[in-house]
């Protein structure tokens, strides 16, 4: 059943021009920003929420401030949401926006459906909605939020996946527009896809098309407002099936296989790729980052159990690892190949997501 919607142009905040200072810095190489930024981690296997300020200069001589630090349930991912100023804290059990400092949370609406076993989360290239997958045992819920708001849920058809191993495929999400994406392992090899949107505007309930069978998908992403997948054989983009297309592999990365993806926000035209060194049988791998134009992608360095990554408007990517965050200077980076590397100097167990935020003046 072929769903098609168009992404509806995003509304641009108030709030999101306290970003621009930011957006500026990244695309003339300077450092001085209007607000300082913050970053807000998921660590300790997903129950500790923190606040961090880096500061200093580039290379070795950065300090890190933490602002707060949060007991969280089940936590599965953050994100930045439109405006840049809040956070989004997706759990197992819920989802809710909270401020730079981690105060005053704000529970986005239950979707109806119960038990709610949130696994995955996404959001669009504008981040004005955030696609949820929950997975009770095999029972899989999607829900979509546009600017925190319910917009509409959908019943999977039930998985008859494989048995789970090292290297079965895993459950990835992606947005665009009114569209979920769900990529999960189908039995008997490679993944299937799903899309699921509403047939008419204001449906609560979304249409879902039926499993199309598709190779192994390792991870979706929303990239410059396409959804792209990492194969077996390179980064492609989507057809209109849902089905990785071939003929679009990204040639800047090769036909090699890649396990995750990372897209810039904004006007930032970044897309980072990693292959999970557990996967490849390697000590480590390279983290990759292409500007949109060159004909390859650059290697940034070599990284151990990278969990992710956030590309942030102040023009560091910031990669976090299981027991530590790197932070690396884009520009310079992909000029010159002076990345001006460094490890943030905070402890982290086991972290799981990080972001990035704006601090309200």
């Amino acid at each position: 059943m072929p769903i098609h919607r168009s992404a509806r142009p995003p509304r641009v905040p108030l709030a999101a021009l306290l970003v621009l200072p930011l957006l500026l810095a990244a695309c003339t190489g300077t450092e001085e920003t209007s607000a300082p930024l913050r970053l807000v981690l998921l660590t300790d296997g997903g129950s500790v929420l923190r606040a961090v300020t880096p500061s200093g200069s580039s290379g070795g001589n950065v300090t890190v401030t933490e602002d707060a630090r949060e007991s969280v349930a089940g936590g599965v991912n953050v994100t930045t949401p439109t405006g840049g100023q809040r956070v989004t804290l997706t759990r197992a059990a819920g989802t809710e926006s909270r401020a730079a400092d981690l105060s005053d949370p704000r529970a986005y609406p239950d979707p109806a459906y119960t038990p709610r076993c949130t696994v995955r989360a996404a959001q669009n290239a504008a981040r004005d909605r955030l696609l949820i997958l929950s997975d009770c045992g095999g029972v899989q819920n999607l829900a979509m939020y546009q600017n925190a708001a319910l917009q509409w849920t959908a019943a999977l058809p039930t998985a008859l996946q494989p048995a789970p191993g090292s290297d079965t495929p895993p459950t990835r999400v992606a947005v665009q527009g009114d569209l979920g994406v769900v990529a999960r392992a189908r039995l008997g090899g490679g993944s299937e896809v799903l899309r699921a949107a509403p047939a008419s505007t204001g449906d609560t309930v979304a249409e879902v098309s039926q499993p199309v069978a598709a190779p192994a998908i390792r991870d979706l992403a929303n990239y410059g407002g396409q959804l792209i997948a990492a194969t077996d054989s390179g980064i492609q983009r989507l057809a209109s099936s849902g089905v990785p297309d071939s003929t679009t592999t990204f040639s800047a990365f090769g036909n090699v296989r890649y396990d995750r993806l990372w897209s810039g926000t904004g006007s930032q035209n970044l897309l980072a790729a990693w292959r999970d060194n557990a996967l490849s049988g390697a000590f480590s791998e390279p983290l990759r980052l292409w500007n949109g134009q060159s004909a390859a992608a650059a290697t940034i360095e070599n990284v151990t159990d990278l969990r992710d990554l956030t590309i942030a408007p102040d023009g560091y990517l910031y990669a976090l690892s299981a027991g530590s965050l790197r932070r690396h200077d884009t520009l310079p980076g992909l000029q010159s190949g002076n990345w001006r590397s460094a490890t943030l100097p905070t402890a982290i167990n086991d972290a799981r997501s990080v972001t990035w935020v704006v601090p309200t003046p």
